[in-house]
């Protein structure tokens, strides 16, 4: 009898695979027998992105699952992620492959602590970034993503006060953008914020002719440094579009992958962290594994459920602000 090696996956009680298994194979099987679509965030492991059907932006990934006929989800990202696809499509089944894979931005802005907050500005409108929780969303009048927050601010009147949460990187870019005076909730991205200027200047100084593209949840001293600001997608497609051959790009370093499959002639260097680490990783988006994601669709669990009362209280903003963009022609 052939003997071989079991591997026991972590949150899967008395669960093992086969290691001589093709996951890719048995995934792609699964997903057709389940009638099952597999959206993966650009900051997921290189293989995780090779086997999704549909790979971007937490919001873009959640419309694109909305538009399918799948009767599941799996959302290879984190769980605000999946909490949005389930907003969207309340009657499809919504998986993730680690429940423990959270957000350090999302977790800075507990709800109950910002309904207080917001009741201290009775007569602000309440503008969140779309990675918070559910329940903000649900506390919210306009919802908006890191590449149309400039956007959704200024097609507001401009005596219309505003409170901007949770991230106060992206709210005081935006603020700066716009001219406008907003109170911003103290909130922040635990992978954007610890970005080194020391270490990226002397990076430049070895590479002269690298462009700096940044995300706008880094702190204002990496955006000085920044030749671009914009959201994952908009630094993608900067660097595909861009003559310009060096690249050194500070957001979380699982954006490389595509960067790199898109733009094989040019060079992409990470930018250094405040730490002892090469590059920049969330820990949360890296709980994901391409072994957690084949027992996902197997198991048909983890499921991420949000209550129904929050789910119409939360669309609502989502659906402002794609009316909006839509107006906007965004």
């Amino acid at each position: 009898m052939d003997i071989f090696e079991e591997i026991k996956v972590k949150g899967f009680a008395d669960e093992y695979i086969d290691p001589s298994l093709d996951l890719f194979a048995e995934i792609d099987r699964l997903k057709k027998e389940k009638n099952a679509v597999i959206l993966a965030h650009y900051y997921q492991e290189g293989d995780i992105q090779d086997i999704a059907d549909y790979i971007g932006d937490s919001l873009g990934l959640s419309q694109q699952a909305a538009k399918t006929n799948a009767d599941i989800i799996v959302f290879a990202g984190v769980h605000f992620m999946a909490e949005t696809a389930k907003i969207l499509s309340p009657n499809k089944k919504v998986l993730l492959p680690d429940l423990k894979a959270g957000c350090s931005l999302a977790d800075s802005c507990p709800p109950h602590l910002f309904k207080k907050f917001k009741e201290q500005y009775p007569d602000h409108l309440v503008i969140t970034y779309v990675n918070c929780t559910a329940e903000l969303k649900a506390l919210s009048d306009i919802v908006c993503t890191s590449s149309n927050a400039v956007q959704i601010v200024e097609s507001l009147p401009k005596d219309q006060k505003i409170i901007f949460g949770p991230d106060r990187n992206l709210g005081a870019w935006v603020a700066k953008k716009t001219g406008r005076d907003l109170v911003l909730w103290n909130g922040a991205c635990m992978v954007h914020e610890i970005f080194s200027r020391e270490k990226i200047t002397r990076l430049k100084e070895r590479h002269p002719n690298a462009k700096i593209l940044a995300h706008p949840e880094c702190e204002e001293v990496i955006l000085q440094m920044a030749d671009y600001i914009g959201s994952t997608t908009g630094i993608l497609k900067y660097a595909t579009n861009s003559s310009e051959m060096e690249f050194i790009v500070a957001t979380e370093s699982g954006i490389m992958h595509q960067m790199e499959k898109d733009n094989p002639d040019k060079t992409f260097i990470p930018a250094p962290p405040n730490n002892q680490c090469a590059c920049n990783d969330c820990p949360h988006m890296k709980r994901n594994t391409l072994e957690k994601l084949y027992l996902c669709l197997k198991n048909e669990m983890p499921e991420v459920e949000v209550p129904a009362h929050i789910i119409k209280d939360a669309v609502k903003p989502i659906e402002r602000m794609l009316e909006i963009s839509a107006k906007l022609g965004l």
